[in-house]
């Protein structure tokens, strides 16, 4: 079952998900700077702008 989200800055209820809008911006592993890597996906609230979670997009590239 999901879970409703509850925004910790104003209460709002209303989320959107984003990536950041770079494309070269990624997380990559530590070890191999030459790993492909992920974007980020950023869920936030849509009152307020306030980020709830960030998550990273091919978790399996690590």
């Amino acid at each position: 079952m999901r879970q409703q989200l509850i925004c910790k800055a104003c209460g709002g209820h209303s989320f959107t998900k984003g990536k950041l809008s770079n494309d070269n911006i990624s997380v990559t592993p530590i070890e191999n700077l030459c790993s492909v890597g992920s974007p980020l996906i950023l869920t936030f609230c849509k009152d307020c702008g306030e980020v709830a979670s960030i998550k990273v997009k091919y978790a399996e590239n690590f």
